[in-house]
């Protein structure tokens, strides 16, 4: 029977857990639901200097909302040091590494020295070697070494990638690395392979910026007799201007998203399209079709590209396909969330949601577009000066209000059937008496439903604000 499958996510909680982050998280979660295998949770949060504990709530709070859980942990790498101190110990005892005494001065000399020589920038190993007495001296001096991983520069370190395929390194490239610092902490190419190892993970997906660290995190397998785990590295993420996605494209950091009024779902969504597909034509999925259908071999290994406007697209078809319950409880929840005093009149949320559920590609947008159903009307410049400069706006709110005044039941239906027969009486087409009147009850040309609207804010207040809109033009005249 094949080994249950195990991958792991170790953010390094050093800032906002960001768009690639998540992607990589959420594949990563999908690999384990898929397969029926499970996902750890591992903070590598051994740069003391840069981790904060914010950073691990924020990914904590982002993981929570995206909805991916994990299967153990969370660890954190500052708990495991004395691990990590055992088994570097035993790397030395058995002759896999080796004390470095090298100060950073005389590093950098060798590395200038190395490069001016059109040399591989790797470590010369002169430590490796070194005799008690020399080791003796180097102490006496007060110098704290660092320990190295001993690699074998002969031959090739080769892996099968499952989305690259065959990726090879010459080891005599690779060089004897630091794996414990001189002040006794361990570097990320020896915690993260150890934890792998530890943790028995069999699959590593991870972004094709750590590509370069493989054959280095792979002699520690070698060193520890460890099976390998396998490895997928992903695409890299790019803006619409196909640079390397970055602040400058706007909103990265994932919780900018659920501020702006995204479903958790549409991001699962969206972050699954950033390098892979089910097929050539298949874009809205439900998590549940992500997880039946999430196959590693189908990730490209070409950029991907992040497009904020497809993503928008992308949550308002999402949006849609709730139902106006489902839409109503998320409208609300994001309401609450953000401190809009639109939250303390629930019920009047409830009667205004299902009508704008077509419209709203971003939750965020609900307080704009609706508001006006909540609280006085705001007048957009741009919408006024268009129905100002139309000289039938005159007539057309004037037939709007004699139509509606005269209406004995006042919802959608009688609404909608009383304005389509004051087009007629005056002849208008509808959409040129509609925009002076959507225009006088919304304070804008794109609006919710005209009959909707309407009904919503009731005969006195509609009537009330068609008339201030037709003095308005008596007025001027």
């Amino acid at each position: 029977m094949a080994e249950p499958v195990k991958v792991r996510f170790p953010p390094s909680p050093t800032g906002l857990l960001h768009v690639g982050s998540a992607r990589t998280a959420l594949y990563n979660w999908l690999v384990a639901r898929h397969t029926g295998g499970s996902l750890v949770l591992r903070f590598e949060d051994t740069d003391a200097a840069r981790s904060t504990e914010e950073a691990i709530d924020q990914a904590l709070r982002v993981l929570d909302w995206l909805g991916i859980d994990w299967d153990e942990g969370p660890y954190r790498q500052t708990d495991r040091y004395p691990l990590y101190t055992a088994c570097a110990e035993r790397l030395l005892a058995d002759g896999k590494a080796y004390y470095c005494y090298c100060t950073a001065e005389e590093l950098e000399a060798e590395r200038t020295r190395r490069q001016t020589a059109h040399e591989p920038l790797i470590y010369s190993g002169r430590c490796r070697h070194l005799s008690a007495e020399e080791r003796a001296a180097f102490e006496a001096e007060g110098r704290q070494p660092a320990i190295r991983l001993a690699i074998d520069p002969a031959g090739e370190t080769v892996i099968e990638d499952l989305i690259r395929g065959t990726v090879r390194w010459d080891n005599a490239l690779v060089g004897d690395h630091v794996i414990v610092r001189a002040d006794g902490s361990p570097t990320y190419q020896f915690s993260n392979p150890f934890d792998d190892i530890d943790m028995g993970i069999t699959h590593i997906v991870r972004g094709e910026d750590l590509l370069s660290s493989t054959p280095r995190q792979l002699a520690l397998y070698e060193a520890l007799d460890a099976p390998r785990a396998v490895y997928a590295h992903l695409p890299m993420i790019l803006g619409p201007d196909k640079k390397r996605l970055s602040k400058r494209h706007g909103a990265v950091s994932v919780e900018e998203f659920l501020d702006r009024g995204y479903l958790a779902e549409t991001m699962r969504n969206y972050l699954a399209l950033l390098g892979w597909s089910p097929d050539d034509k298949t874009t809205v999925m439900s998590t549940s079709e992500l997880v039946d259908r999430f196959e590693v071999s189908r990730v490209n290994k070409s950029p991907a590209v992040f497009d904020p406007v497809k993503l928008e697209w992308l949550n308002g078809e999402h949006l849609r396909a709730l139902s106006p319950e489902q839409y109503t409880d998320e409208v609300l929840g994001y309401l609450q969330r953000e401190g809009s005093p639109l939250a303390e009149q629930p019920d009047r949320v409830r009667e205004v949601a299902p009508i704008v559920q077509e419209k709203l590609r971003e939750l965020s947008q609900f307080e704009s577009f609706a508001g006006f159903l909540f609280g006085p009307v705001e007048m957009d410049a741009e919408a006024w000066a268009k129905v100002s400069q139309d000289p039938e706006a005159p007539r057309a709110l004037a037939a709007a209000a004699d139509a509606l005044e005269a209406l004995d039941s006042w919802d959608v239906e009688s609404i909608e059937a009383a304005l389509r027969s004051a087009c007629e009486a005056v002849d208008l087409k509808p959409r040129v008496l509609f925009l002076p009147v959507r225009v006088a009850i919304t304070g804008h040309t794109v609006a919710p439903g005209l009959f909707e609207s309407l009904a919503l804010l009731g005969r006195e207040e509609s009537l009330s604000r068609i008339g201030v809109v037709s003095r308005s033009f008596a007025a001027g005249a």
